[in-house]
């Protein structure tokens, strides 16, 4: 098992692992000619293939999850006005327009509103999905097909394109929930459901992490990076992990989406590991390990690709031994 860095379960397991602390080998790309990590604070290049550079993707956990605080400030606790300009949603908007939104809840890829009429409204963005905010007392004219317009006196805040969104019995939000796994965001989650998946499936870890019935919320970037800093091919079927790697696994997943949360971004790396000082912005290119790289960050061996359920997945065929 090779935890690394912040997200090592202990100052034991930091010292485990293939790659470990020393100094980067001959191969690593600090080392290669005309590497950029010979200039001080900066990095190599991000490997991006064109066949994932444009492809759309289900936003991730941390995402979800500053969606619904930075969304739950300007909206919970008052009367809004709701509405479906494009008009797939007027019926279900009728049903809560003028009531007063309790609070925007999260779990996974998922978002549950809870309205004072006891309904439950819920949204999935899917691929195409995404919010518009609006802030100030000007309600300007919805642009595009937008399902859903939330109005308060200062905000008002237009959804386009999601897979999902609807206004609800209570029963549906409790339906949904138990096809989910945990959250590892939110508190209190237990693990034990999605250890119980994994150590009984023959399917392979990288499948397994992103199926949101084993755990919810993460996605490609996350299980590309966690598998990485864990140092467990994507392959390695789930059945033969023991309990010390899932452990290992729900921390690393745990510290890198709360941390995104925070965040507002997916940055896995550590600033110790680019000579890069606080304070110094992490470019969006050389925040990942393994994600969308040419060589891998930490020893500098080619990143190898997989097709996993139609995804591309990544790894470091040194640190994450088949």
């Amino acid at each position: 098992m090779r935890p690394r860095g912040e997200y090592a379960s202990s100052p034991e397991t930091r010292k485990v692992g293939q790659c470990g602390r020393q100094s980067p080998h001959e191969t690593h790309v600090a080392n290669l000619p005309g590497s950029r990590f010979n200039t001080p604070w900066s990095t190599t290049t991000a490997y991006a293939d064109r066949a994932t550079r444009t492809m759309p993707f289900v936003p991730e956990g941390h995402t979800i999850h500053k969606i619904a605080r930075d969304h739950g400030k300007l909206l919970s606790g008052r009367a809004l006005r709701v509405t479906s300009p494009q008009g797939r949603f007027s019926g279900d908007a009728e049903r809560v327009d003028g009531a007063v939104l309790r609070k925007i809840e999260p779990h996974g890829k998922h978002l549950f509103y809870h309205w004072s009429t006891g309904e439950v409204g819920h949204v999935h963005l899917g691929l195409f999905g995404k919010f518009k905010v609006h802030t100030g007392d000007s309600r300007p004219e919805p642009r595009g097909a937008v399902r859903m317009r939330l109005v308060a006196e200062s905000a008002t805040i237009d959804l386009s394109g999601p897979t999902a969104c609807s206004i609800d019995d209570p029963s549906v939000r409790t339906e949904i929930l138990s096809r989910l796994g945990p959250d590892p965001i939110k508190p209190r989650q237990s693990k034990q459901k999605m250890f119980n998946k994994i150590s009984r499936s023959k399917r392979g870890i990288g499948d397994l992490l992103m199926d949101q019935s084993v755990v919810a919320g993460v996605g490609n970037v996350y299980r590309a990076e966690a598998l990485f800093v864990c140092g467990i091919h994507p392959l390695h079927p789930g059945i033969k992990l023991d309990i010390a790697e899932l452990e290992a696994l729900w921390v690393t997943i745990t510290a890198m989406l709360r941390k995104g949360v925070k965040d507002g971004r997916i940055v896995t790396v550590e600033r110790s590991e680019l000579d890069i000082p606080n304070g110094v912005r992490i470019k969006r290119g050389d925040a990942t390990y393994a994600y969308k790289r040419h060589l891998c960050l930490r020893c500098g061996t080619k990143i190898e690709l997989l097709t996993i359920q139609n995804r591309t997945s990544y790894h470091c065929p040194t640190c994450q031994p088949e």
